[in-house]
């Protein structure tokens, strides 16, 4: 009697149990998957604010704290988002394929995700942060870059026209009357000049007393505000003179080629009124041609804060021996890292438009013009295994002349205003913030590899005959 009761006792309490927990358990399921919904939900948005470069570090940080609360107690190792570089603490779940029957449908795989961006040197550094990859599910993948082709569109019609010429030439003389009479007429666009082009013009007739000019330093210094498009007639000279008018932006240049060699003036003056008609219709191809801010620290200065007037340079900037008959004595360095001690004639540092210049003629590469570097290229240095280089283009090239060197060394920009580097002198150079942009008759990629071709006759062989010897 008393197993009986015991046994139906034990029935009893067992369907009571039952009937308690199911309702539990049912609850905990839909729980659970509206939560997993929600987690999801979340790690998507955030892969989609990281990707698209806009997260906000302190809404990511209150959202995990969120899911944090919502989620089982699990260890989590947060990390803070630093300030110039990887901003992530995710840990990515990836759900395994419901299609294999082996394979439990709730295990997760971790991987940790994160964001790579360009460091930036000190808070007050010129270097900004870009991102450079994305990721999708914790896999690197590259991001887009800012190489690719470059076109520019006007918002507004061009107003103003600013036309530089080189000087002593009759055919430039003719060719800038024309160009000047034509876009008046035709185009009612306001036309700046240099003062003896003007004064030249006025000359030929009065009727050219609409032309604008400049009187001294502080108006050039405001030409960027009016002008909206630069005129250059001549060769790559022409066009180095006409961005160093600009110590900041620089509007747009379209180089007409008068010169004897050019590697940036792709347009031919013959048809200037088409070019020009093209041009300020637009759209238009452009190429980014980097600029190098060079700053000189003199050897008495209190901290490299005391410069002198910086120097932008487009094409290089040459540090030789002048006319000393020693070798020049130059110690490198890059940021913070000691390179080399060039001995030799002097050092050459180039931008990639600079390339097929002098650097070019001292054994140094041809670099596409919108690839973002400085060469670094010595003039016969007095060793066999002294290699120019190309360097990246956020650092920051320091040459100093050392105490030790029986000359002091002398310094050009684009080939003009040499200074003199005397012992403990230092000349720091990096990437300026304001490029040269000048117009393309193709793209950047034709315009530079037709320049190569026909400026250099680049490769230029005659071609093997074929009724010699083959394999058979």
């Amino acid at each position: 009697m008393l197993r009986s009761w015991w046994t139906w006792t034990s029935l009893d309490n067992a369907m009571e149990m039952i009937r308690i927990m199911l309702p539990c358990l049912v609850f905990w399921d839909v729980w659970k998957e509206q939560n997993k919904t929600v987690s999801e939900a979340r790690i998507a948005e955030r892969f989609s604010a990281e990707h698209n470069g806009d997260i906000d570090c302190g809404r990511l940080k209150y959202s995990d704290n969120q899911l944090m609360q919502q989620n089982e107690p699990e260890e989590h190792s947060e990390k803070d988002c630093m300030k110039h570089g990887i901003c992530s603490h995710e840990v990515l779940r990836d759900r395994e394929s419901e299609s294999n029957s082996n394979i439990d449908c709730n295990k997760m795989m971790r991987k940790a995700s994160f964001k790579l961006s360009w460091w930036c040197k000190g808070e007050n550094g010129d270097q900004h942060k870009h991102d450079i990859v994305s990721f999708e599910k914790g896999n690197i993948t590259t991001a887009e870059r800012s190489s690719r082709q470059i076109s520019l569109k006007w918002e507004s019609d061009p107003q103003t026209v600013l036309i530089m010429t080189k000087p002593n030439s009759v055919s430039v003389r003719i060719l800038c009357a024309q160009m000047v009479r034509w876009l008046k007429e035709k185009k009612k666009i306001n036309i700046y000049v240099e003062p003896r082009v003007r004064v030249d013009l006025l000359t030929e007739s009065s009727n050219f007393n609409y032309v604008q000019t400049w009187e001294d330093d502080r108006e050039i210094s405001l030409l960027h505000t009016k002008v909206d498009l630069v005129i250059t007639l001549g060769g790559d000279g022409t066009v180095l003179w006409a961005a160093s008018m600009f110590k900041g932006p620089v509007p747009p240049i379209v180089p007409f080629s008068l010169g004897s060699l050019g590697f940036m003036t792709p347009f031919y003056s013959e048809h200037f009124k088409e070019c020009l008609d093209s041009v300020l219709r637009g759209p238009i191809s452009i190429t980014l041609r980097h600029r190098l801010l060079c700053r000189v620290i003199r050897d008495a200065a209190k901290n490299e804060y005391e410069t002198e007037e910086p120097i932008l340079v487009l094409n290089e900037v040459t540090i030789d021996r002048g006319i000393s008959s020693y070798l020049t004595n130059l110690e490198c360095y890059c940021d913070n890292s000691f390179v080399t001690c060039v001995q030799g004639d002097g050092l050459i540092l180039s931008t990639t438009s600079g390339s097929t210049a002098y650097s070019l003629a001292a054994g140094g590469s041809m670099v596409h013009p919108q690839v973002p570097g400085i060469l670094f290229t010595p003039i016969c240095p007095h060793s066999l295994s002294f290699r120019p280089l190309i360097l990246p283009e956020h650092v920051t090239v320091r040459i100093v002349v050392p105490f030790n060197s029986r000359s002091p060394a002398w310094a050009s920009f684009d080939g003009k205003d040499r200074k003199q580097l005397a012992a403990g002198d230092a000349l720091l150079c990096s990437m300026a913030p304001w490029p040269v942009s000048t117009a393309c008759q193709v793209d950047s990629t034709n315009d530079f590899l037709r320049s190569i071709h026909d400026g250099l006759h680049w490769n230029l062989r005659k071609t093997q005959s074929f009724d010699g010897p083959r394999d058979l």
